[in-house]
This record gives C-alpha cells, sequence and structure tokens, in this order.
C-alpha cells in the first residue's frame, strides 16, 4: 500500500469517526430531552408548537382536548387561573379570548404588548405557532389554537412562552448549524488531506526522481529543500550525499587525469636521458669515440645521465610516498634560530664557492620554538636554493635570507635576484612536473618535483609555502611555519 493511499484511508477514518459519533450524540440527545424523534419529526415538518418543557406540552393538550369536549368550562375563571398557576411554575402564561374580547389574562401580561399582536381566529382546531418576538425586555412566543364556544362563538387559547434567545437560536438555525458545521468539517479534513499529503508525497516524488538522476549518472543538478521537518532533513541528507558523490567521481577523474600526466611526464623525462646513454653507448660500440680522452668523455656523460635519472627515479618516489602520506615525519621541538643560523652558515660557505652573494638576516630572539622534522626541512631549503640557482642568469647573484615572527607563525623569506618568472607561472611553481619552460629543457629545469616535494613537506608540518616574482628580477619564496606553544597558551 502505498504512502498516498495510506495517508487519504487515514484522513478519511478522522472525517467519517467524527461526523458518525456528531450524528450519535445529537440522537441520543434528542432522545434524551423529547423521548423519541417523532418531535423532530413534528417540529421541523408539521410545523406543529413544541414546548421546550413536558408540563407545558401536556397542558396544551389538554385544553385542547377539553375545548373539544366541554368548551363552556373555557369560559370558568377559576378553572383558568388554577391552570394559569400551573403554567407560571414553567414560565408560561395563559390568554383566552372569546369572539374579541379577552375571557382571561395572566396577571403577569396584563402590560404586555403581546395582547395586541395576538393571532386572528382562523378554524377551530388550527393549531398555531409564531415565531418568538421581542416585547419589551423579554422575547416570548405564542403557541395557540382555535374552537367554537356553545352557540357557535370563536373562542381561541392562548399560551405564552418566555423565551431563552440561546434556546431559541439553537432551535431555529439547527439543521443550518449542524449542515454547515458537516461541511466545515469535510472541507477541513480535505484540504488538510490535500496539503498535507502533497507536503509529503511532492518532495518524495522530487527524492523519486533524483535517484533516477543519478542512476542514469547525472548528478549535475540540486535537490530543492522546501521544509525543515523530516523530510527537509532527508533532503538536506540526500543532497550531501549527491554532493560527495559528485566530488568523489570528480577528484576520481581528476587523479585520472593526473595519473596520464604523471605516466606522460615521467615517459618524458626519462626518455631525454634514457636517449642520450644510447647515443653515446651506440657512440662506443660503433667506435665513435676512437681516442682514450673521447671514451672517458663518452663514459662519464653517460654516468651523469644515469645519476640523471637515479635522482629523477628518487625525487619520483618521494613525492608519491609523500602524496599517499606514507612517509612518516620525526619531528621534534628545535630553537629555530639556531637551526637557521647552523644552515645558513653552511649555506654561505657553499654558495661563496659558486660565487653567490649571501646575505641572512634572522630576525627570532633565542627560544623561539618550533615542531620539526630537521632532515625534511633540510630538503625544502636545499630544493629553494637549487631552484634558485638553475635560474640565476646574472653576472652578480645574489640570495637573501630573512626570518621574522608574525603573529602565531615563523615567516622565512628566500629571495633571489633570477630571471624571474610570468605571474601567470606563479600558481603553478609548486604543482609536480611543472616548468616555467614549456620545453621542458632538462639542463635549466630540473625534474620538475623539487618544488612539489617543498610543499607537501612545508604541509606536512602544519605550515605553508608561496611565492611571489616579477619578471628580470627576481623571485621570492616565502614559508609560514607554526609556533610550538605550552598547554597554557604561551609559545615556547
Amino acid at each position: 500500500m502505498s504512502i498516498r493511499l495510506k495517508l487519504l484511508l487515514s484522513y478519511a477514518a478522522m472525517l467519517l469517526i467524527p461526523l458518525v459519533i456528531m450524528i450519535i450524540t445529537a440522537v441520543l440527545l434528542v432522545v434524551v430531552f423529547r423521548g423519541d424523534l417523532q418531535s423532530i419529526r413534528d417540529q421541523y415538518g408539521s410545523g406543529v408548537g413544541l414546548f421546550e418543557n413536558q408540563n407545558v406540552e401536556h397542558t396544551f393538550k389538554e385544553m385542547k382536548r377539553t375545548a373539544e369536549k366541554n368548551p363552556s368550562i373555557l369560559a370558568d375563571s377559576g378553572y383558568l387561573a388554577d391552570i394559569d398557576q400551573e403554567l407560571q411554575l414553567n414560565d408560561s402564561r395563559l390568554v383566552v379570548r372569546k369572539e374579541n374580547t379577552l375571557v382571561y389574562v395572566s396577571p403577569t401580561l396584563q402590560e404586555s404588548d403581546v395582547l395586541q399582536h395576538l393571532p386572528a381566529f382562523k378554524h377551530p382546531g388550527h393549531p398555531e405557532r409564531e415565531d418568538a418576538k421581542r416585547y419589551g425586555r423579554e422575547l416570548l412566543e405564542v403557541n395557540s389554537f382555535n374552537f367554537y364556544y356553545a352557540g357557535q362563538q370563536p373562542g381561541s387559547v392562548f399560551i405564552v412562552n418566555k423565551v431563552n434567545p440561546l434556546v431559541n437560536f439553537t432551535q431555529k438555525f439547527f439543521p443550518i448549524l449542524f449542515i454547515t458545521l458537516v461541511i466545515i468539517l469535510i472541507l477541513t479534513h480535505t484540504l488538510l488531506t490535500y496539503f498535507v499529503s502533497r507536503s509529503i508525497i511532492t518532495p518524495l516524488w522530487k527524492l523519486k526522481n533524483a535517484m533516477k538522476r543519478i542512476q542514469s549518472g547525472d548528478l549535475d543538478f540540486q535537490v530543492q529543500i522546501t521544509s525543515k521537518d523530516e523530510i527537509g532533513q532527508l533532503s538536506i541528507a540526500f543532497e550531501q550525499m549527491r554532493k560527495q558523490l559528485q566530488e568523489s567521481i570528480q577528484t576520481q577523474i581528476q587523479y585520472e587525469e593526473n595519473r596520464k600526466e604523471l605516466i606522460s611526464n615521467i615517459s618524458h623525462d626519462i626518455r631525454t636521458p634514457l636517449t642520450a646513454i644510447r647515443g653515446y653507448v651506440d657512440g662506443l660500440g660503433d667506435g665513435i669515440a676512437d681516442t682514450a680522452d673521447k671514451k672517458q668523455k663518452y663514459i662519464e656523460i653517460i654516468s651523469s645521465k644515469a645519476e640523471e635519472m637515479d635522482h629523477l627515479i628518487d625525487e619520483l618516489f618521494l613525492y608519491s610516498k609523500l602524496d599517499l602520506k606514507r612517509l612518516p615525519f620525526n619531528f621534534e621541538v628545535v630553537d629555530f634560530a639556531s637551526f637557521l643560523a647552523d644552515w645558513s652558515d653552511e649555506l654561505d660557505f657553499e654558495l661563496s664557492k659558486q660565487g653567490v652573494h649571501y646575505k641572512s638576516d634572522i630576525a627570532l630572539h633565542q627560544q623561539i620554538q618550533v615542531s620539526i622534522d630537521r632532515d625534511k626541512m633540510r630538503r625544502v631549503f636545499s630544493n629553494i636554493m637549487d631552484n634558485c640557482l638553475k635560474y640565476m642568469n646574472k653576472i652578480e647573484k645574489h640570495i637573501a635570507l630573512h626570518a621574522r615572527i608574525k603573529g602565531e607563525h615563523v615567516v622565512i623569506d628566500i629571495t633571489d635576484n633570477g630571471i624571474g618568472m610570468d605571474a601567470e607561472a606563479l600558481p603553478y611553481i609548486f604543482d609536480r612536473f611543472y616548468r616555467a619552460d614549456p620545453s621542458r629543457n632538462s639542463n635549466n629545469g630540473g625534474s620538475g618535483l623539487g618544488l612539489a616535494i617543498s610543499k607537501q613537506m612545508i604541509e606536512g608540518h602544519g605550515g605553508t609555502i608561496g611565492a611571489r616574482s616579477m619578471k628580470g628580477e627576481g623571485t621570492c619564496i616565502t614559508i609560514n611555519l607554526p609556533l610550538k606553544r605550552h598547554k597554557d597558551g604561551e609559545n615556547e
């Protein structure tokens, strides 16, 4: 059974059960207060006047029988006074008229305007009930019947009832009120069924259609969330699932493209030295190197190319382990100012032998501690320096290092006066196998993995690395490393 059908059946039951209960309750009330259903049929069918009080009803019928059998007694003021006293006990009064003369008037009606509006004689036996009207401060209802006195003199008996306005309104408009309530109940349940069913079924249909689109491989859409109820929460979860699935597929596609690019780059970078090695080996085999000096030169070139291939494979292996998070970091808390000073002294000695002017400015006070892996951090600095030297084309070569504290980080700037690079190339220099030279000339481009490895290692330290450059003037590599902190929040 579908959810829609279940909802319809449940709302139908919610409608029918109250209706049946209302009808049964109304019937029971009539039976309790009227004795049977015939009185309702008489009141709304034949028009015979009915009284709320059974005693008044009984007195009215008794006087009607008396008028048929012994009408002369209805001219006896004593008899009429006794009847009037009984009626007054039930909030009713008696008026008797013979021809155009009032034979008896209840004392409480002597000054009432109702006496001026008594209905005229029509024919014997005719019962009549007038709608309740307001006379002064009272709402009165007149019930009457006509008869003939002896000598065919017309007579009329009037019983005047004091009516409760609320009861009168309910009696008068009961059918309309009952039907109105039934209509309101039906309309309310129908509208509720429609809107509630639509608020449940429509989102479920949308989720069903979304699932079909996902099954067909279409993920370029968005699930519309129109509510915050349970179905809305389900829609949110479904939308999150769709996004994660789309991102997973896009990541998988990107990984596949990267894998293809990686294979292509590796093939290109390995083929270059391998081709050179084969060429020189063939030269040795063909006797082109016919002197001892030439043979030694060929062998040195072959050894250099083999070492280049070995270095490329080592770089690739290292990058792969970093990318797969399989290379462990051996962290230790160090005095970073001393660490930089020691490395800077070594660097100054090495660069001076290559004719490079080196300058350092380590603006760090003692006890500035950073958690690092010494070997990997040295590898980062070495890769950056190698990159600086490869792209150095000035007669006077300058490299500078500047370290400072900025907020919660140590900032290291390594600046050179090399050839620099275009602004378009800056976002990509930390990508694997990227070279600003599109020809991928290994003479000045290296493996293309040095800065990519540096980025992976810096991120492994919880830091960031970036670059800024100006064509023809030089490049600056900036490293940010977080300070080591005590448990109480102060810098160590």
